[in-house]
């Protein structure tokens, strides 16, 4: 039986390593260069022509743009993809690699967390998990792993500082700092891993709190060492009105979540995160009562057999609970942000997976608290529990299974548009830039323009800009003014 369980396990840790396989490379080398990944590259690419940490400013007046708050993808990621570049790399494909090894990282973190807290086959189901979650919705998607994005890098960087946090609470404080400098409102994380300390100090009471607030100061101060070293490049850069200006633009953009003209509901909300799976709906919310059946089943057990349930699985089980709920509850809440599953999915990456190992952990301690009982009398609710939690525990794996293959066969279909087709349109457009070293170019409007626009190695401007106002235009409708280059399905017009 032991023997057939290894077969068994390492045949669908194969599968699954080819799922992940399939998926990455869809990611990195079919998946379309988007426009929000064409904005980021910016920052790296203006670095390496000696412009500074700057963007093309397409969304701050099309100037370039230091430190500019619009890209909220941050130095983790971006500064990594310089470095990347810097060896002369293709420069969409070498910055696809970087938010790439992240996710390779996210998936390392949750096996380690999952075979830690429940063994192999909770290892296995926190890697398959990510896998299980569609962002790819709306006009703001995650596509695939490698997008050029601060999601899943923050929460990869998240996963490791709940690894880490233990035995080394100052190494977690620097992640969730990392982290929050990958996206900044990884900064939710924060009360999450309040928590989990809290739940790892000893004690009770009032000395618990004490012990708590000794151990978590240095962590608090050394996560807030990255975003300080951000911030004192910011204001040397810019000088001290600059910076203030830059102080001020930064503020609008965390309060307003970049969006303007949005308005959403709760229900609207948590009905989208619903629809957010590869599996349907319903299946998503049976999923959700199965785990918390078997984490309330577990913990009754536990504390019906005298037992206290071990301090690390009670800081993850605190720290997912926290963590989720206050990416969910903030994005749920906030009625000005448009319906775009993007903006939780750094929780939803995290502390999903790790909410699904505590749900093995307590099925797992539920069925041999079962098999412990030294009641013959009453062995038929034994066995109803047992079976109840076997079948609890096997719809969490289905489920996560069944959310794998669904990413798969959408990542197998065919694309509306590919990278490769991208390259293609654009090649004479890259020709004519080349030709005519012309410096910038304007999107209109904002959207596949944008990406366009950097792959011809132009910077990219708003075509509403007033700095744009002398600028050529790239579309892809008819030009009402004189025609300078042309692509298939993107032209290149005069400036009116």
């Amino acid at each position: 039986m032991t023997r057939a369980r290894t077969v068994g396990f390492w045949a669908l840790a194969a599968l699954l390593a080819a799922t992940h396989v399939v998926v990455a490379w869809q990611s990195l080398v079919v998946a379309r260069f988007w426009e929000d990944e064409a904005f980021n590259l910016t920052v790296p690419l203006n670095l390496l022509s000696g412009l500074g940490y700057s963007s093309d400013g397409a969304l701050s007046g099309s100037e370039i743009t230091p430190f500019d708050p619009r890209i909220s993808t941050g130095p983790t990621v971006l500064l990594p993809v310089a470095a990347v570049l810097a060896t002369g790399i293709d420069p969409v494909l070498g910055a696809r690699l970087v938010p790439l090894a992240f996710w390779a990282l996210l998936l390392a973190g949750l096996w380690v967390l999952g075979r830690r807290i429940a063994g192999r086959w909770a290892g296995l189901l926190a890697v398959a998990l990510p896998l299980g979650f569609d962002a790819t919705g709306g006009f703001s998607p995650i596509q695939g792993p490698a997008d050029v994005l601060g999601e899943i890098p923050a929460a990869a960087l998240l996963v490791w500082a709940l690894v880490v946090l233990p035995r080394r609470a100052w190494l977690a404080g620097l992640l969730v700092g990392l982290a929050v400098q990958a996206k900044f409102i990884a900064i939710l994380a924060l009360p999450a891993f309040a928590v989990a300390i809290w739940a790892l100090a000893p004690g009770r009471g009032w000395p618990r709190f004490g012990t708590t607030v000794k151990r978590a100061w240095l962590p608090l101060v050394i996560a807030g060492l990255p975003s300080l070293a951000v911030e004192l490049a910011a204001l040397v850069s810019l000088g001290p009105a600059g910076y203030v200006t830059h102080l001020r633009n930064l503020w609008y953009f965390v309060a307003s979540g970049g969006q303007r003209g949005a308005h959403s509901t709760i229900l609207e909300k948590l009905t989208a995160l619903a629809d957010a799976w590869f599996v349907p709906a319903w299946a998503v919310v049976v999923l959700a009562l199965a785990a918390l059946a078997l984490v309330i089943g577990g913990f009754l057990a536990e504390r019906r057999r005298g037992r206290r349930v071990p301090a690390l699985v009670r800081a993850n089980l605190l720290a997912g609970l926290v963590g989720l709920g206050a990416f969910v509850g903030w994005w749920a809440t906030a009625s000005h942000t448009p319906l775009w599953v993007r903006h939780p999915a750094v929780g939803v990456f995290a502390f999903v997976p790790v909410l699904a190992v505590i749900a093995i952990w307590s099925g797992r301690r539920l069925l041999r608290v079962v098999s412990e009982a030294p009641t013959p009398r009453r062995s038929a609710p034994r066995t109803a529990v047992r079976i109840t939690a076997v079948a609890l525990l096997a719809a969490l794996g289905l489920g996560a299974a069944a959310g794998a293959a669904g990413h798969v066969r959408q990542s197998i279909e065919p694309r509306r548009e590919t990278l490769a087709a991208q390259r293609a349109a654009v090649e004479p457009i890259r020709q004519w830039v080349a030709h005519t070293e012309t410096p910038w170019l304007a999107a209109q409007p904002w959207g596949a323009a944008v990406s366009a626009i950097v792959l011809s190695g132009a910077h990219v401007g708003l075509f509403d800009a007033p700095a744009m106002a002398e600028v050529p235009r790239l579309t892809g409708e008819a030009c009402a003014t004189e025609l300078l280059a042309e692509g298939q399905g993107y032209r290149v017009c005069a400036a009116p």
